[in-house]
């Protein structure tokens, strides 16, 4: 039976199928970037809102899906777990998380949880060559504040000016914290210790 949830389920599934975002595929079609957020499926007094036929023939287009590939997602689909997204440069502005690094406010999108996580985990979207060639422009990269962080893992970083920043674990001592850049050309970081608000572990990243 094809439902209103089914729909919606379906293009979530798409979107990961290629390691989008909703509003990541939104754009990709040529779309205003909220129109698959989670707002916008239901109208202002609550009635459900179904995506247009354009707009999903437009998603089929932008990535190749034949209809039969997503009537089957719709076949397939059932209530998908999400986690928030938000971009790097929102996210060093300030009231997204609270104190232990957990999201927080408003302001976040959704996507799909393509890999294992615990309750709390995160995405952010990378902007920007910063992180290059690890990651790219528009790569998404799932963060979870639960996991055990050691010497080597990814990380994400909030310092004590407010900067969130993606960097990997080369030490961490009571006293210091080095950080070494994804990108060659950018400079590795020795911190105070104390200047780390909070870290938490990259467990998944869009290649």
């Amino acid at each position: 039976m094809l439902s209103h949830e089914k729909v919606w389920s379906a293009i979530d599934a798409l979107a990961v199928r290629h390691s989008l975002s909703a509003s990541g595929l939104a754009k990709r079609a040529g779309l205003d970037s909220t129109a698959f957020n989670k707002s916008k499926r239901q109208s202002a007094d609550g009635r459900p809102r179904w995506p247009s036929t354009e707009s999903i023939a437009k998603i089929m287009d932008a990535t190749g899906e034949t209809l039969d590939g997503f009537f089957g997602l719709i076949k397939g689909s059932g209530a998908a777990a999400t986690v928030p997204l938000i971009g790097f440069a929102q996210a060093g502005a300030g009231g997204y998380f609270d104190d232990a690094g957990f999201p927080a406010g408003h302001g976040w999108d959704e996507v799909p949880l393509p890999a294992g996580a615990s309750e709390g985990a995160y995405a952010l979207q990378v902007q920007g060559d910063s992180m290059l060639p690890l990651y790219r422009d528009g790569d998404v990269v799932i963060v979870d504040p639960a996991a055990q962080i050691r010497k080597g893992d990814r990380v994400v970083a909030k310092t004590s000016t407010g900067e969130v920043t993606a960097k990997i674990l080369a030490r961490k001592t009571s006293k210091v914290v080095e950080l070494q850049s994804l990108n060659p050309e950018h400079p590795d970081r020795t911190l105070p210790a104390a200047d780390i608000v909070w870290m938490a572990r990259i467990v998944w990243a869009s290649q």
